[in-house]
């Protein structure tokens, strides 16, 4: 049976993460490329099969909503990580520092005094048309004057190599727990790769997590009491509400677990009594949190929650009203926010933007339509998107009417050629389109970033839709360090 020949491996004009070109392994990616090499194609199929047995075994899955059911999916895995030079990566980091503290900065300044508004930086019809800014948040002061406490930022390659922040996801994002599940399954498949010590670990996640939480309690000591809370098992991202929970060591809830007291203290209700909570890591948008402050139908949240986090009472993760930096016209304004609040040029690139408030912007877009990327603000998961080189002349007319009735609400971008990485398929491997959420965590001491993040792929040839929900898959992520070994 024949075995990957790399010689054959056509990288099509894209920039590929493993190879510079066809039979040339980078040299970050040399030792896994000979070590496919060495595989025929039934010991790659073997190794896919026990890819999707330790999955199965290990109860790794999402959920996809589709025409009003719910369906549970064993997460879709290639075993072809993806490879990133450790210096690149300590380069990376560092601009997502500086992002994330500039984006910290920027929400906390529009909860007081608005002075990037009066500065004439941050456009007031912007902050004024923002669905996700939180008129009950004014004033708030959250521990360390940090709001996004767990950010992903999604980072994509261009064929010239450089890489851009494509979004920041700073209400509720996930995707964490799948990156350090990968990265166990990958050791079960290819545990003779890992004992060169090249590959940096990924597992210490968890733990920078809890000391993140614990280190925003409103009680001094040394055992804060940490919930995650979570919807309930219907939500897509149930998987990893229980599996953070688990690896924390602290308790999973829903918001009927529980209460808030006439001390504005909240208690969880347990067999031996109330007890108190000192850190929610909230996994429940803003508008389902407290129905006394936001949607009084909700049973999801907790009723009184906003006031006991007013009163310094209890810390929440990520803080109500972050999402208003999670705004994809907010986003093109991140350059100058960063020149703003920290008087420094951003390290990460923004991939180039066009905002279809302003009328020039809308002009070019509209007439362009076809070549351009477009997106709603506040849409996430890949929904909502015209993807214009691939879309129809039916569809971009439903975009131009969309974005002449409400041109706040739509940017564009350009399409960029996204880069690749070799993924096993039906036909053998091949290169398929991916990008990459690493996860930052800002507890006002330190921040951390995770050594790598989730790459996710687009399985389907040719597609540049990443998404899970929109049949994506996902790889482990590879920060090796060239310099040992």
């Amino acid at each position: 049976m024949s075995k990957v020949n790399w010689q054959n491996y056509a990288c099509n004009g894209f920039y590929d993460e493993l190879l510079a070109g066809p039979g040339q392994p980078r040299d970050v990616s040399r030792m896994l490329c000979e070590y496919l090499a060495q595989l025929d194609a039934r010991e790659l199929a073997d190794h896919k099969t026990a890819v999707d047995v330790a999955i199965q075994m290990m109860g790794i899955t999402f959920t996809v909503y589709t025409e009003g059911s719910m369906i549970d999916r064993a997460w879709p895995f290639d075993i072809v990580p993806r490879i990133i030079p450790l210096d690149e990566w300590q380069r990376t980091s560092a601009g997502l520092k500086q992002r994330v503290q500039a984006l910290n900065m920027f929400i906390d300044d529009l909860y007081h005094d608005q002075k990037i508004v009066k500065d004439g930086v941050f456009p007031a019809e912007v902050l004024a048309q923002s669905v996700n800014f939180r008129p009950q948040c004014v004033g708030i002061t959250p521990p360390h004057r940090v709001w996004a406490h767990i950010c992903g930022s999604d980072l994509v390659r261009d064929k010239d190599g450089t890489l851009y922040v494509l979004e920041d996801n700073l209400r509720v994002p996930s995707g964490v727990s799948y990156m350090l599940e990968n990265r166990n399954v990958t050791k079960r498949v290819l545990p003779e790769l890992f004992a060169t010590g090249r590959i940096q670990p990924v597992d210490d996640y968890t733990d920078q997590l809890y000391d993140m939480l614990a280190s925003m309690s409103p009680r001094p000591g040394d055992d804060p009491q940490i919930v995650v809370l979570t919807p309930g098992i219907y939500n897509s991202a149930y998987f990893e509400h229980s599996y953070l929970a688990q690896q924390m060591g602290v308790e999973l809830v829903e918001g009927s677990d529980l209460v808030v007291g006439e001390d504005d203290c909240v208690y969880m209700r347990t067999v031996d009594g109330l007890q108190r909570v000192d850190v929610i890591y909230r996994r429940i948008d803003d508008m389902f949190l407290d129905p006394e402050a936001f949607n009084p139908d909700s049973m999801l949240g907790v009723p009184g929650l906003m006031r006991a986090w007013r009163s310094g009472k209890v810390a929440l993760a990520n803080a109500p009203g972050a999402g208003v930096a999670d705004d994809k016209v907010v986003y093109a304004f991140v350059p100058e926010i960063i020149r703003y609040y920290l008087d420094q040029e951003p390290l990460l690139p923004n991939v180039p933007s066009y905002l279809c408030m302003f009328e020039d912007d809308r002009k070019y877009v509209l007439d362009n339509l076809d070549k351009l990327v477009v997106k709603p603000a506040n849409e996430s998961g890949g929904y909502g998107m015209l993807i214009g080189p691939h879309s129809t002349k039916k569809e971009r007319k439903v975009f131009a009417d969309l974005i002449n009735a409400n041109p706040r609400n739509y940017m564009a971008q350009p399409t960029l050629s996204l880069s690749t990485a070799p993924t096993l398929c039906d036909e053998g491997m091949e290169p398929r389109h991916v990008d990459l959420r690493p996860f930052i965590l800002s507890g006002g001491q330190s921040t951390y970033v995770t050594m790598g993040g989730l790459t996710r792929v687009a399985m389907t040839k040719g597609s540049l839709v990443v998404n899970s929900s929109q049949g994506g898959g996902s790889k482990d992520t590879w920060i090796v360090d060239t310099k040992r070994g």
